[in-house]
């Protein structure tokens, strides 16, 4: 009876261990006394370095979401930026471009002993910045727009520059666009001059975007392969000093009166895009819009101004 009784005992599934008490007890000591050995002896040191090297992929993948949304709001942040000081930058670089398109002609002036008092005046006129915005697809015309028109000051006949040299003058004017004639149009002549000795030209356009050529140049002129040519003044429409070209050939016939001069324009008529409208004196701009100042502000002609501007027209009418 009692085999038969043990035989039908039912042994537990479960063995009750130590309560939560003793088991929260004996963690903390063990943490305990593990921060005292490490921070009292080296033993633990290997450990922790392995540990730390297979807890690396865990920390990276723990921020990984962090550094994704800060990499993509530096670079949709950086990219406004970017753009908005390449613009200026590029502005500011056409700009110094300009003025530096002077300083060989300032140093010839120096060599030949010129006086050079209005030099710094020479360098400084008043610019806008332009940006070609069409070209003309007539083959047998060199002229292109650009995004300034009247709205912006823009006369007819004032010279345009890239940021090598001279490219050509506006012919016509609209209120917010304006076309330009290029150096290399077969209608349009530049009086110039060989920065190296002052030798004057007319540099005439052939129609085609790479040469210019010099119209009754002496076939004893002092004029050479690599010569630089700069505007003369001459006939008040360019500024004086920009460059206009560059000699790449001289031929010469003993049967003709006159060498033949084939000059490479330096600027890229071609490929330029940001453009410059000069606001000077010696284009007589003035003459078509008085109102126009190289201040930076202008001030309104007032009733007696337009009074005796009109007794002057009307003198001038009279004689």
């Amino acid at each position: 009876m009692t085999r038969v009784c043990e035989e039908h005992t039912i042994k537990p599934l479960f063995i009750k261990g130590p309560s939560l008490g003793v088991r929260l007890l004996a963690l903390t000591v063990l943490s305990v006394a593990l921060m005292v050995v490490d921070a009292r002896l080296t033993a633990l040191q290997p450990v922790r370095s392995q540990l730390g090297m297979f807890l690396t992929p865990l920390y990276y993948v723990a921020d990984l979401p962090v550094r994704t949304w800060d990499s993509l709001h530096q670079l949709m942040s950086s990219r406004v930026d970017l753009i908005a000081e390449n613009e200026r930058l590029r502005a500011e670089s056409l700009l110094m471009q300009r003025k530096l398109q002077k300083l060989a002609t300032l140093t010839e002036q120096n060599v030949r002993l010129r006086e050079l008092l209005n030099s710094s005046s020479l360098v400084d006129e008043r610019v806008l910045v332009a940006e070609l915005v069409g070209v003309d697809p007539n083959p047998f015309t060199q002229r292109i727009m650009i995004n300034r028109g009247e709205r912006d000051g823009v006369f007819l006949g004032q010279p345009v520059l890239d940021a090598a040299g001279l490219m050509g003058q506006v012919v016509e004017v609209m209120p917010f666009t304006a076309r330009v004639l290029l150096l290399t149009d077969v209608s349009h002549s530049l009086p110039v001059q060989v920065n190296r000795n002052g030798l004057r030209a007319i540099a005439t356009g052939t129609g085609n975007n790479e040469w210019l050529e010099l119209r009754h140049v002496g076939d004893t002129a002092d004029i050479r392969v690599d010569d630089i040519l700069v505007s003369s003044g001459l006939g008040q429409r360019f500024p004086a000093g920009y460059p206009v070209g560059r000699v790449i050939s001289v031929q010469t016939d003993p049967s003709q009166p006159f060498a033949e001069v084939r000059v490479a324009p330096t600027a890229q008529l071609n490929r330029s895009r940001y453009l410059l409208l000069v606001f000077s004196p010696e284009s007589g701009y003035g003459d078509v819009l008085p109102a126009l100042s190289l201040e930076e502000e202008t001030e309104p002609v007032d009733g007696e101004g337009a009074a005796d501007v009109a007794e002057e027209e009307g003198a001038a009418d009279a004689q």
